[in-house]
């Protein structure tokens, strides 16, 4: 029955795509982040659906698409760059096997960021965008969200509708970005067209931003409840009343306290003894390997090259009660350790020139959003929406930076598709600005045509 729930839906939009060319963007869209090809038994699994959307896409976009000032930004010409780096240091890998398995999945998430913007030509496609990117991550953080309030989960037990650890079903990964589209959900409360901000759409929102937050307990992840904290600190900027705003977040913190479940409590307590935690241990002895790695392999090893790495580490613990404690000390052996890091991900396998253009294509975005930012704090109201929506785009992609420290997500498509999505808000806003740098000049050549 589950099949045919999927296979219904799936259909409804492709339809939708024959008289609406840009659904089948969103069809893709919502193919790569829920993989409904992963929740099927037979209907779905033998049938290409995400390429068959892709494809879809870009056919639409060369047949009927308007391709008037079609405007390429630099971060998409990287993203080009990058693309065809990593082809290179996959054809060079020191694992050519596994690293064609992560290219296979890689090269989409690049080549389908470096096509959306192009799609994103006015307002209503860029939050329909959002919209089907938010709501997709919805359909994995509210079963997340109603699991965690019946059970607690724990680390490594919340089952999100399958047991599967890849894309955003792995906890860490889905943690991270549940925070970082909160920023998201909160602008659909005041700027949305799609579906009007009344009260149902509100009170959705806020239930869907308070499962976001229930996301990184019912995983019990550290780097989840790291992103909660920053979100917070972010959200300084923005509020008018910082200190009412901040009395208000000590206060509910305080008061979740007591509800929090034991495995969430004890497995944030490792984050001031993380050399007694093996996971912490590894990260910071594949880090020490990666460096030296990248010594003697400044391109990198191609994709998957951890899996060379032989490790050493210690772990240093304190046990007893108060009265005698007792640090005990155990050497580690361990081989084929992930990066656990998405800045020595990029290091290891795409090497010094990789890094710097994977943190060029970053970095920009958080830059071209600061930049749209400052240019319309004063917009009129028509343009109200610009401001809130940047300062999303940006905090949600800072929040993902600051996780990635702790998860290999990388080319994690969710993030590009962001990227995309700060790419596509920049140059719609540029084609604004020149229709309306243009209109005067138009009037005065009609006015003169008149005369």
């Amino acid at each position: 029955m589950r099949d045919l729930v999927f296979v219904a839906f799936l259909c409804a939009l492709f339809a939708a795509g024959l008289r609406r060319p840009f659904v089948f963007v969103l069809t893709y869209v919502y193919i790569d982040i829920v993989a409904p090809q992963r929740l099927t038994y037979i209907l779905l699994n033998s049938v290409p659906i995400s390429l068959i959307a892709a494809g879809m896409s870009v056919v639409a976009w060369i047949a009927v698409d308007d391709k008037r000032d079609t405007r390429i930004a630099p971060r998409q010409l990287l993203m080009l760059a990058l693309l065809f780096y990593c082809l290179w240091t996959t054809k060079t890998a020191d694992f050519p096997v596994d690293a064609q398995y992560k290219w296979e999945w890689v090269w989409k998430a690049l080549a389908f960021a470096i096509f959306l913007p192009l799609t994103l030509r006015t307002k209503l496609r860029i939050e329909s965008l959002l919209l089907f990117m938010v709501l997709s991550a919805a359909s994995i953080i509210i079963v997340g969200g109603i699991k965690t309030l019946g059970s607690g989960g724990g680390y490594g037990e919340l089952n999100l509708m399958v047991s599967n650890n890849a894309g955003l079903y792995e906890g860490s990964t889905i943690s991270t970005v549940a925070i970082a589209i909160i920023p998201l959900i909160l602008w659909f409360t005041r700027f949305g067209t799609v579906f009007a901000p009344d009260w149902r759409v509100r009170t959705f929102c806020y239930a869907l931003a308070f499962s976001c937050l229930l996301i990184p307990v019912g995983t019990s992840t550290r780097t989840g409840l790291l992103c909660i904290v920053l979100l917070g600190v972010l959200s300084l900027r923005d509020v008018k009343r910082r200190l009412t705003y901040l009395a208000v977040a000590g206060a509910a913190g305080l008061l979740a306290l007591p509800f929090l479940p034991s495995a969430f409590t004890q497995r944030m307590e490792t984050i001031g003894t993380y050399q007694a935690d093996a996971s912490a241990s590894t990260r910071l002895a594949v880090w020490a390997w990666t460096l030296d790695y990248v010594k003697q392999n400044p391109f990198g090893g191609g994709f998957n090259a951890f899996l060379q790495n032989r490790i050493r580490y210690e772990k240093v613990a304190v046990v007893g009660d108060a009265g005698n404690r007792t640090v005990e000390r155990s050497l580690e052996v361990d081989k084929a350790r992930a990066y656990h890091s998405a800045y020595f991900e990029m290091l290891g396998e795409q090497g010094w020139p990789g890094l710097m253009l994977w943190l060029a294509i970053n970095l920009g975005g958080l830059f071209r959003m600061e930049v749209l930012r400052r240019r319309y704090a004063k917009a009129g109201e028509n343009e109200a929406w610009v401001v809130p929506l940047a300062a999303a785009l940006q905090n949600g992609h800072i929040i993902y930076l600051f996780g990635a420290n702790f998860i290999a997500i990388a080319f994690q498509p969710f993030v590009f598709m962001l990227i995309g999505a700060q790419i596509g808000l920049d140059t719609y806003l540029a084609r604004k600005r020149t229709e309306a740098a243009w209109q005067p000049l138009q009037r005065r050549k009609t006015e003169t045509m008149a005369a």
